[in-house]
């Protein structure tokens, strides 16, 4: 008995492409808090205003800007401290190791993840903020915005180097 193939070509049917979106993870300083960010950031950059400066210690700050509802924590919310200065600012901090971890922004529905925080980021900053009460003058060619963009409630304006 001879068989015979009868059956008809296989048609290949292409799948739809199915985009999928980076997630980063990173932690505290001592590890107790663990993040999540999915995505990519909205805006990177520099902060110079006192607040930032008084606050990290440092003459500039850095900071990816995320949608509010792309960050959550994954582990260790019960050691998430937090300090409110202002209304547009809401820090978050480890309560044992002191690590800065983020800063959300309730009345714009952003999060400020602080960069070294999220280390598979490629922190490319665009802009710096607040130039007009700069510690540290940095030239490096980025747009200095004197404030905060006018879509946020600032000024918008640009300032020289």
């Amino acid at each position: 008995m001879e068989l015979q193939n009868t059956a008809a070509e296989a048609t290949v049917v292409d799948e739809p492409q199915v985009a999928t979106v980076p997630t980063h993870r990173g932690t505290c300083f001592c590890g107790a808090i663990e993040i999540e960010a999915r995505g990519e950031p909205l805006e990177m950059g520099y902060c110079h205003c006192g607040s930032c400066r008084a606050y990290s210690g440092t003459p500039v700050t850095s900071f990816t800007l995320w949608k509010q509802e792309d960050v959550r924590v994954l582990e260790g919310e019960q050691y998430l401290g937090r300090f409110q200065k202002t209304a547009m600012s809401d820090r978050r901090f480890c309560l044992r190791c002191g690590g800065h971890v983020m800063v959300l922004h309730p009345g714009l529905g952003l999060a400020d993840v602080h960069s070294p925080v999220l280390p598979t980021v490629r922190f490319a900053p665009t802009v710096h903020l607040n130039y007009a009460e700069t510690a540290l003058p940095m030239r490096d060619g980025l747009l200095k915005l004197k404030d905060f963009p006018a879509e946020v409630g600032g000024s918008g304006e640009a300032v020289s180097e």
